[in-house]
């Protein structure tokens, strides 16, 4: 089982009720694909960057689950063909992700020379 982020947007004519019903819809999608929810994250109603379908507003949501390799098609599926959702992603996310780390810094730092450019008369 992988971890993925499912993350949508909501068209901004659908009410607060609508989209509460549209996330328990997704989070059965994901169900019966065999997955599981862990954390379900609604972000609100925000400005989109651009225009997605004469649409300049919509509902964000983000869910955190559990599933298998097979899953995320099927629920892409559901997520394409439901005229509510402007745009969707879903995002594999890794359990060890590779922290950055810095580079040591060294007690002797050597000096670049910087070359000058001598005026020419």
């Amino acid at each position: 089982m992988r971890l993925y982020e499912v993350a949508y947007i909501v068209h901004p004519e659908v009410d607060e009720d609508g989209v509460t019903a549209l996330t328990e819809k997704v989070q059965g999608w994901i169900a019966s694909a065999g997955g599981t929810v862990d954390k379900t994250e609604r972000l609100g109603k925000k400005r989109l960057a651009y225009e997605i379908r004469k649409q300049n507003d919509g509902s964000y949501v983000l869910i955190q689950a559990t599933m298998n390799a097979s899953a995320p098609i099927i629920v892409e599926r559901n997520l394409r063909l439901n005229e509510q959702i402007l745009r969707f992603m879903i995002t594999r996310t890794d359990e060890t992700a590779p922290v950055a780390t810095p580079a040591p810094a060294t007690a002797e730092a050597t000096p670049v020379p910087v070359e000058t450019a001598s005026p020419e008369a």
